[in-house]
């Protein structure tokens, strides 16, 4: 039987009732199977001796005897302090709002003690421990699992919950992965590694059993992206070599648009415009992903990927997550592609119903070659002539079925899925492991680096003086904020607002700008700041994505420990888009969490998009970059690609191996792979 077919709920493990499940349920463990996949999330070695004297190297581990025990403070604060010793020095227990310890430590007796220990108040002293009689050696001499918990449960309940479970079904529990694959890749056995990981019998059997549990996982992962990149492929015939003899070269029309460029297309530009031509041209649909850095130019090529499609009597779609993002690049489509006779539309879900009617006519009739929207592009009632390339720009922000829904609406629509959050190369060999992938490294000509300062709150004197050099200048800043309104000591956009213009650059116009204004409210503020009516904008994240404004010099972002990686960059990416040296300020508070600090040293210390993104995904993890939470994709119970790459490249060599050889997985060896697919498949909540 395989491990997720364990599907009687806990209530049938002994010792398990009513209350205890309902308390594991909020763990999200609600079958036995369930409670075997609850994996530790950290292993105590209990076999290593620590002493009292010792207690500077880590947890102490050792065996004491109580000599004594009083109680001490009063009213609510009275407390059991329980006095031990060992063979090295003595030590207090302080046993806060637990007073029936007085009762399981007797004076006399000697007890395993295991936690950790500090010097206060002249006397080695813990608060934080585990004891047992040390006759009975339960947990002690060995590695012991630490799981995660909620509301009344405890350790030593849910590791005897785990042992019963284990112990019934521990025969019962079949091998996952061809026999093959666990001999060369020095694995164990699918019921081995769960008693390990569980209850080790060695460090090296506990690490074995990691792994094994690991490459299962990302094996499977793999399994999934390989089916999905051979459904695609195995529906055309001969893409290979249609595409090797398919010419990138720009057509007429695309010539004709960039000969109107009042600049020229940068090398990575032009390499990713012959690839998307190349994929357009052939007998598969496109399936590719355009990373470029902020700034990288992105935009242009879809429009010219559009001019492609245009050629070929089809329509475009390009999808944008807000409204703001949506509208600037319909108005640069109009301003760049009406010239040469497209027809461009812009579509969203707060267009008036009488002009919402026509619009949805003329597209349906083909009177619309290019139409730019949010998510309202996929609406119900929204019928395309001929639908045949759909550009998902910042596509981490649209879950896996919003993509499915506008792919839905033509027939064999060419997907072009942009990101200036560079996908790193780790994420990239799971979640788009079946796209091909065109990155733009380089930036149009004349453009310098943003110079990037720290600043602690404290010193933002410096910076307003600073900003105000620049406005004098005639350039424009950005002032961005966490949060609209006020809440605490945390500085908001409206507040801020006011003080900018009132008390800080009084000379100086400021404007405020968040998601909740009318929308138009904010195209009216956001022309009037490119057109340069307005000198500085208070806002706040609402302008990370996509708003380009050459003019503008100085990005000051306040609070920046409250922001992630990828809205730092790119928010710093909303100044240097002219040929003037610009600047962003991250200015922090006093208080700030390590991997708070983490992120603004990174911002501080690096520009490549490709490096903060590693540098995140560490950080965040896979599914919130990736844009794939709101799909349940990625929901891993012990693997992580950035930590587990070497996993990750095996897994997806022995998978691929397998699947480019049997497909059907028709081979006696690769039947079990077939087999977990139809009884007990993984990720099984996922869309694909």
């Amino acid at each position: 039987m395989f491990l997720r077919n364990l599907s009687l709920p806990v209530t049938s493990i002994p010792g398990i009732g009513s209350a205890y499940s309902s308390r594991l349920a909020r763990l999200g463990i609600r079958s036995s199977g369930d409670l075997l996949t609850h994996y530790p999330r950290d292993w105590e070695d209990r076999e290593k001796k620590v002493t009292l004297r010792e207690f500077g190297k880590g947890k102490v581990c050792t065996v004491v005897t109580v000599f004594a025990k009083e109680w001490v403070g009063y009213g609510a604060m009275r407390t059991m302090k329980i006095y031990i010793k060992d063979e090295s020095a003595k030590a207090s227990l302080m046993c806060f709002k637990r007073p029936w310890l007085e009762k399981l430590f007797i004076t006399g007796e000697k007890y395993m003690i295991h936690g950790v220990f500090r010097y206060k108040y002249g006397e080695i002293q813990s608060s934080s421990f585990e004891a047992e009689a040390a006759a009975s050696n339960n947990n002690f001499g060995k590695i012991i699992p630490v799981y995660p918990l909620t509301s009344g449960l405890k350790q030593n309940q849910l590791r005897e919950f785990i042992k019963k479970t284990l112990d019934k079904y521990k025969n019962d529990i079949d091998d996952e992965i061809p026999f093959y694959i666990i001999e060369k890749n020095n694995l164990l056995k699918k019921s081995d590694a769960i008693k390990e990981i569980h209850f080790p019998s060695s460090i090296q059997m506990f690490e074995k059993a990691k792994k094994t549990l690991i490459y299962e996982e990302l094996f499977y992962l793999e399994v999934m992206v390989a089916k999905r990149s051979l459904e695609r492929k195995n529906k055309y015939t001969n893409v290979k070599d249609i595409k090797n003899e398919i010419s990138g070269n720009f057509t007429d029309l695309q010539k004709r648009f960039i000969e109107r460029l009042p600049f020229s297309l940068t090398k990575g530009q032009k390499e990713a415009v012959n690839e998307i031509n190349r994929d357009i041209a052939s007998n598969v649909p496109m399936a590719r992903l355009l990373q470029g850095d902020v700034g990288s130019g992105k935009t242009l090529v879809s429009f010219l990927a559009s001019l492609k499609v245009m050629e070929e009597k089809g329509q475009a779609a390009i999808m944008a997550p807000t409204e703001l993002l949506a509208r600037q690049h319909a108005e640069n489509a109009a301003r760049l592609l009406e010239p040469l006779g497209i027809k461009i539309a812009f579509l969203t879900g707060n267009i008036k119903a009488q002009g919402r009617r026509e619009l949805l006519k003329n597209l349906a009739s083909g009177g619309i070659d290019i139409i730019v929207g949010t998510h309202a592009l996929f609406s119900r009632d929204v019928e395309y002539k001929n639908l045949k390339l759909a550009v998902i720009d910042e596509q981490h922000r649209f879950g896996v079925t919003q993509r499915a829904l506008i792919m839905a609406k033509g027939e064999n629509v060419h997907l072009l899925m942009m990101s200036a959050t560079p996908i790193p190369r780790t994420l990239a060999l799971t979640v788009f492991g079946d796209m091909d992938v065109s990155v733009i490294k380089d930036m149009p000509e004349g453009r310098k680096p943003v110079k990037t300062h720290l600043a602690k709150e404290s010193n933002e004197k410096k910076v307003y003086d600073f900003v105000r050099g620049q406005l004098e200048k005639g350039r424009q800043a950005y002032f961005v904020y966490p949060l609209i309104d006020g809440q605490g000591d945390i500085k908001d956009a409206v507040s801020m607002a006011q003080r900018l213009s009132k008390e800080v650059f009084p000379k100086n116009k400021t404007a405020l700008i968040h998601s909740k204004l009318p929308e138009e409210d904010k195209k009216k503020i956001m022309d009037d700041f490119r057109k340069g009516e307005i000198d500085i904008l208070a806002a706040t994240s609402v302008v990370e994505v996509g708003v380009d404004v050459p003019n503008a010099a100085c990005m000051v972002i306040e609070h920046a420990e409250r922001f992630g990686l990828s809205a730092l960059h790119q928010l710093r990416g909303r100044v240097g888009r002219g040929s003037e040296q610009s600047y962003c300020f991250l200015v922090y508070s006093d208080e700030y969490t390590d991997d708070a600090k983490t992120r603004l040293l990174v911002m501080l210390n690096s520009s490549d998009g490709f490096v903060i993104a590693e540098e995140d995904l560490k950080i965040r993890g896979p599914g919130q970059i990736a844009g794939t939470e709101q799909s349940g994709y990625l929901i891993l119970g012990i693997a992580n690609p950035v930590r587990d790459i070497k996993e990750l490249e095996t897994a997806r060599t022995d998978v691929f191996s397998i699947m480019e050889n049997d497909p059907d997985l028709l081979l006696e060896n690769h039947r079990i792979i077939a087999k977990v697919l139809n009884d007990a498949p993984p990720f099984s909540e996922v869309t694909l």
